[in-house]
């Protein structure tokens, strides 16, 4: 009986924690650019750890790569869930692309714009165009960019292929590409389907029997081993299909 007193007082509190947090990013979030630019996107990894704390997942990074980190770099990973849009975040020093629906989110959308998140429209050649000068600006900045290749939500299997995109912008910058691979025990609890809501996905993933979540991150690769941007998206393609029969049923 006290035991489950002592997680229950745990878990209101948490989630009280993360309520007052997103109160006071979107209120922080209403000021100027040039003020919030300075601070903002370090508090918003602060915030999605709450937030990760309020669902009572388990989010783990494991080290897999053998060097260290480049200090500039574009992130990818395999996209199953929505939860790596805060996943992600919370364990890398990025700016992530997002959907321009995101945008457009009540309270989220105010927070996203203000961390400095970038956004794509994909039925938008000129949206897409913006979006690559975007990554190009910030890359030369010196921010770190996190892309997800398949384009969107995919479900657990990898897609079919990847978009260009990301191998497009690291041979063209010279900027290195660190893959994540991203595995999800319950895969099921996890994983977007249609027809849920986001709503929906939030308490499964408050409610799932096993909240581990893995995210493994391995060695950058450097652009100038490839010829082109074709050469580049097979070679890392066919590594996550490797890494998706290691670590998937």
């Amino acid at each position: 009986m006290f035991y489950i007193l002592g997680v229950t007082l745990k878990k209101a509190l948490l989630i009280f924690d993360f309520v007052v947090f997103t109160l006071l990013m979107y209120l922080l979030a209403w000021l100027p650019g040039f003020i919030t630019r300075r601070f903002y996107p370090k508090l918003f990894r602060s915030w999605c750890w709450s937030f990760i704390r309020a669902l009572g997942v388990d989010l783990r990074l494991h080290q897999k790569h053998h060097k260290a980190l480049p200090e500039r770099y574009i992130l990818i990973a395999n996209h199953p869930s929505a939860f790596e849009d805060i996943g992600i975040p919370a364990l890398f020093p990025v700016f992530s692309l997002a959907k321009i629906e995101v945008k457009k989110w009540f309270i989220v959308g105010r927070i996203s714009r203000a961390a400095g998140t970038l956004y794509d429209n994909s039925e938008s050649r000129d949206s897409r165009q913006e979006a690559s000068q975007a990554i190009d600006d910030a890359l030369k900045n010196g921010k770190n960019i996190a892309l997800y290749p398949e384009g969107g939500c995919k479900g657990r299997r990898i897609f079919e292929s990847f978009r260009y995109g990301a191998f497009d912008i690291s041979q063209r910058t010279g900027v290195p590409i660190v893959p994540v691979f991203l595995h999800y025990e319950a895969q099921q609890d996890f994983e977007w389907q249609e027809p849920h809501t986001l709503l929906d996905k939030l308490w499964h993933f408050m409610t799932t029997p096993n909240s581990r979540v893995n995210y493994y991150v391995y060695d950058a690769i450097d652009p100038t081993k490839f010829t082109d941007k074709i050469e580049y998206n097979q070679y890392v393609y066919d590594l996550y299909l490797k890494w998706q029969e290691k670590y998937l049923d």
